[in-house]
């Protein structure tokens, strides 16, 4: 068996050979990334009435049956509207050995568009946990809350990342990695991971971040670089270094901190302790190794935050610790690392859009 740590990319690559995932149609070469495989969306998306976990000993199937509206066919395409909630069988699956567990969460450019997907398993009782020695399908969780998007069958919303064992840094541990490799610029916050900040301040112009506009077309997910972002988003400027948060409002904002990930190690955003506000920083994140990283091309990059105000009004300030980076050792060094050789959309990036947005 593979060594503690999280599994790299020529790791999956093994277990799709060995019938542990499995798919229909076949997994493409493009799906496998440094240390997660992206999920791809089934031709069917069920429209249900409200979000659901299977349930322990029940599957998602028999669930459906109970909460299904109706259903449509996204061979050709079909919009997700606003506020409804899908669930979509993916085409992969899983027949994990004992001993294999698996993680799940938004890609990058899902999380900007503030869709929310989330991955559900038979006799599941958590959205994107896959417990050890799962055998059974995959189906993804789909609730657009800013844009209705246009989604087509093989689009991938959504990525799955295999844990052996556990191999999350302790603290010490993690300060101990900061100290032979920075991992970002300045002095870390390590508290349960390492913490990192919101940027109100950028070293030039006034120009923070963005806000999703509450009445838009549709976004169609295959356009890459094609809607003006004036369309879809309200820019969020000061000079002061705080603004006040709407509630019910979508932002975009970055980090303060310039952060990176190591090619031996692999990052998940998670949130931050809820008694510092009345917010949610979205951590739709897995953070590859190499992200940011001088052998991967880079020098550093931001964390892009998608945040959301909750009941009241909120007054966030430069340089206020919003969320945490979870460190974890890979079981072995990814033979691609993010940034070299594949399609890394967001390396080096500061404050920065989904990428169907100009």
């Amino acid at each position: 068996m593979t060594k503690t740590g999280v599994l790299a990319a020529q790791n999956l690559r093994d277990l799709i050979a060995r019938g542990a995932i499995t798919a229909a149609p076949a997994i493409l070469p493009e799906q496998v990334q440094p240390a997660s495989l992206d999920l791809r969306l089934g031709p069917i998306a069920y429209r249900v009435r409200a979000s659901f976990l299977a349930g322990k000993g029940r599957p998602v199937s028999e669930r459906l049956a109970e909460f299904e509206m109706h259903r449509m066919d996204l061979t050709e395409g079909a919009v997700l509207e606003k506020g409804c909630v899908y669930v979509i069988p993916l085409m992969e699956g899983l027949a994990l050995p004992p001993g294999l567990a698996a993680v799940a969460n938004a890609k990058s450019s899902t999380g900007r568009l503030d869709l929310l997907t989330r991955t559900i398993t038979d006799g599941g009782t958590e959205f994107d946990r896959i417990p050890d020695g799962y055998h059974g399908p995959l189906y993804a969780e789909v609730c657009p809350r800013s844009f209705s998007v246009l989604v087509r069958a093989g689009q991938r919303l959504n990525q799955i990342r295999f844990r052996h064992g556990q191999a999350v840094l302790s603290d010490a541990e993690l300060a101990g990695l900061h100290q032979a490799e920075p991992l970002v610029d300045g002095t870390p916050v390590i508290s349960e991971g390492l913490g990192f900040s919101v940027d109100l301040r950028p070293g030039s112009g006034d120009l923070v971040g963005y806000r999703a506009k509450p009445h838009t077309g549709v976004v169609d997910l295959d356009r890459i670089g094609h809607y003006p972002a004036a369309e879809f988003w309200e820019e969020i400027r000061t000079t002061e270094g705080r603004i006040i948060l709407d509630p019910g409002a979508f932002y975009i904002l970055v980090s303060r901190e310039a952060v990176t990930i190591p090619p031996d190690y692999a990052a998940e955003m998670a949130p931050y302790l809820a008694m510092v506000g009345e917010f949610r920083v979205h951590y739709a994140g897995f953070f590859d190794p190499g992200f940011g990283h001088a052998l991967a091309g880079g020098a550093g990059s931001r964390g892009v935050l998608e945040v959301r105000c909750h009941e009241a009004p909120f007054v966030l300030e430069h340089g206020q610790v919003v969320g945490r980076l979870v460190y974890e050792r890979m079981a072995e060094r990814p033979d691609a690392l993010y940034g070299t050789k594949i399609a890394s959309n967001y390396q080096g990036q500061g404050l920065k859009l989904a990428k169907q947005f100009r």
